[in-house]
């Protein structure tokens, strides 16, 4: 138990240190308003109650008038600081699940490839993202409590200054010297605890029940998030019509919905959930009658005037009220402590992955040689080999092609030679030193590359091949020439400024796969790395556009090294050499004139197959 208790105050502490790492104003802020929301009702039960006693007793117009003027004084700074930090805060709060998403990010980008492309991370990362929209659990619920928790604390310090008094006063009847009784201060205050006790712990319990379901309702959250979002997605949109989809995604929600009419959620609040806040009501209303009671028995017993019994009635149904709020944040956190541990174990998730000392030498010359020796590759989680012991050697400036069935590890070998990954097996080696020596971030500098997924960014045309806000507008458009791609056509009206799609600018302009393909290209080129790798790069154009960039490759690719994969085997006849996997081996290597005559190999059983259509 004390484990537990130490373990959730840490993460807790570290929760808030997150905040205030991200967000310092907001905790400022939050402070402030904290303070001066639980001055401001104190300050208007106490001068009410002197105002009272006043008119009760010897009405004289003097203190009236100053008691008046001095609660319209207060009450107005105090309000006025009140409602600004309140705004203040208010708007930083409603900002946490955009900056809850920066954080999550922020951990994603810095991970290995190898985490991020692990579907259990993706999982956790999404969890916690539904978590937070549709119940603030996790990190953004840390916020929500230190703010009822400090107003609770503030309400009860002040409560407690006001309330001295009531025990102190004397009650002169002979029928209620009881109340003198330190015994009675003992026992009305236990009596309030435990009322205020009891009520936060049926609202936990309730509370509790609905975290319960936090599992099915993430689950409803993502069918409905996808739902509400494919109709609007481009990529979607013509097999959405076509196949009739949204019928589809709709039953699929109605059947796991937990929000609704019939739905596990409806039935919790109709029933136990609803019976606790019930309960839960009525003890806190028995608390406020017990304390009307002894209150007004202390005054008809001689012990304050009409006036106090406002200010006693007003500062001890604070009392009570705040105690509530303060064990209630108290259950809050140990509800959120499961989800608080979710997020810690994503951020918490280690890169594995060597980062490297050495620095790349720089060369004008791009005079780099790669070399794969012995490079044997499983994805984590298997132990099937994808690349089973690949031997290979870039020649400095050659034009290489990879080609080979689907499956084949073609794409494998992109991912280690990036190193997005790490061989299991063997080495690979830059200049003739393991690769994992370098730096990681100078080492991946050499690679430029066109993935066969690529995706572009909804930016201007230039930022979008530059990868940067600030870039050199010749030089991009001098990549576009390249690639094939008219940026002085009728549709980029703007340019290089031109946005690409709708997302940011309802200018913005849509373009086919097959723009996007040069756009990829014109990226690649621009980095200016030694090696240029392009997979799959003319899938999305047409014969004439693919014709034209096969017939200026060697202008593309200039003095560098090129890897070229491709399921066409005719766009490989202009590379140097053609390396062919099969099954995460190299089974042949050579020019296409020498393997398509090796008639009873892998090379010529591929080109075979697609060239009977072309005869």
């Amino acid at each position: 138990m004390l484990h537990s208790m130490r373990e959730t105050i840490g993460m807790n502490k570290r929760a808030i240190g997150i905040w205030w790492r991200e967000s310092p104003g907001m905790l400022v802020e939050l402070i402030f308003y904290v303070i001066t929301g639980a001055v401001l009702p104190y300050a208007g039960i106490y001068f009410s109650a002197q105002i009272i006693t006043e008119l009760a007793g010897a009405k004289n117009p003097v203190v009236l008038r100053n008691l008046v003027l001095l609660l319209l004084g207060i009450e107005s700074l105090l309000g006025l600081i009140y409602h600004y930090f309140k705004n203040r805060y208010t708007v930083e709060r409603n900002r946490m699940l955009e900056k809850l998403r920066y954080i999550l990010s922020e951990k994603m980008l810095s991970l290995d490839f190898e985490k991020v492309d692990d579907a259990v991370i993706q999982d956790k990362v999404l969890q916690i993202e539904q978590i937070n929209r549709w119940s603030r659990f996790g990190l953004c619920m840390v916020v929500f409590t230190l703010e009822r928790m400090l107003q609770a604390i503030a309400g009860i310090a002040g409560a407690l200054m006001l309330t001295v008094s009531f025990f102190q006063a004397k009650a002169v009847k002979s029928a209620f010297l009881w109340m003198n009784s330190p015994l009675f201060a003992i026992v009305f205050l236990a009596g309030i605890l435990g009322f205020t006790t009891l009520a936060s712990r049926i609202v936990e319990r309730a509370q509790n029940m609905i975290a319960e379901l936090s599992e099915r309702a993430t689950f409803g959250n993502r069918v409905w998030s996808f739902m509400a979002g494919m109709a609007g997605e481009r990529e979607r949109e013509q097999d959405i019509r076509v196949y009739e989809q949204i019928p589809a995604a709709m039953g699929l929600y109605e059947k796991n919905k937990v929000w609704g009419i019939g739905t596990e959620m409806d039935r919790l609040e109709k029933g136990k959930v609803g019976v606790l806040a019930a309960a839960a009501n009525m003890t806190e209303r028995l608390c406020s009658g017990l304390v009307y009671l002894l209150v007004c028995l202390k005054a008809y017993g001689g012990a304050f005037g009409i006036g106090a019994v406002t200010q006693y009635i007003g500062a001890v149904t604070a009392l009570s009220h705040n105690l509530e709020e303060f064990l209630g944040a108290i259950g809050e956190v140990n509800t959120n402590r499961e989800f608080l541990k979710k997020t810690f174990d994503f951020l918490d998730t280690p890169n594995d992955m060597y980062q490297g000392s050495l620095t790349v030498e720089k060369r004008n010359d791009c005079q780099y040689e790669v070399e794969f020796k012995d490079v044997s590759f499983c994805y984590p989680g298997t132990d099937r080999k994808v690349l089973d012991h690949v031997n290979l050697k870039f020649r400095i400036g050659e034009k290489l092609a990879i080609v080979g069935e689907n499956g084949s590890g073609k794409s494998t070998f992109i991912k280690l030679l990036c190193r997005l990954y790490d061989p299991t097996e063997g080495e690979i080696l830059l200049n003739g030193i393991n690769i994992k020596k370098y730096k990681y971030k100078e080492y991946m500098s050499v690679f430029s590359v066109v993935f066969q997924d690529f995706k572009l960014f909804a930016l201007p045309l230039g930022q979008n091949v530059a990868a940067s806000t600030e870039y050199d507008a010749d030089k991009v458009q001098e990549c576009l020439k390249l690639a094939g791609f008219d940026v002085h056509s009728d549709r980029m009206k703007k340019g290089l400024d031109t946005w690409l799609y709708k997302d940011c600018d309802a200018d913005g302009v849509n373009i086919s796969g097959g723009e996007e393909q040069k756009i990829a290209l014109a990226r690649a080129l621009y980095q200016n790395a030694a090696f240029l790798i392009l997979d799959e790069p003319t899938a999305a154009l047409d014969p004439i556009a693919e014709a034209e960039v096969y017939s200026s490759f060697n202008e593309i690719v200039g003095d560098r090294t090129a890897v070229y994969i491709s399921h066409r085997l005719s766009s490989c006849r202009f590379c140097d050499e053609i390396v062919v996997f099969d099954r995460g081996r190299i089974v042949q290597q050579g020019t296409h004139e020498e393997l398509v005559e090796q008639t009873n190999c892998k090379y010529y059983e591929l080109w075979s197959a697609q060239a009977k259509y072309y005869a």
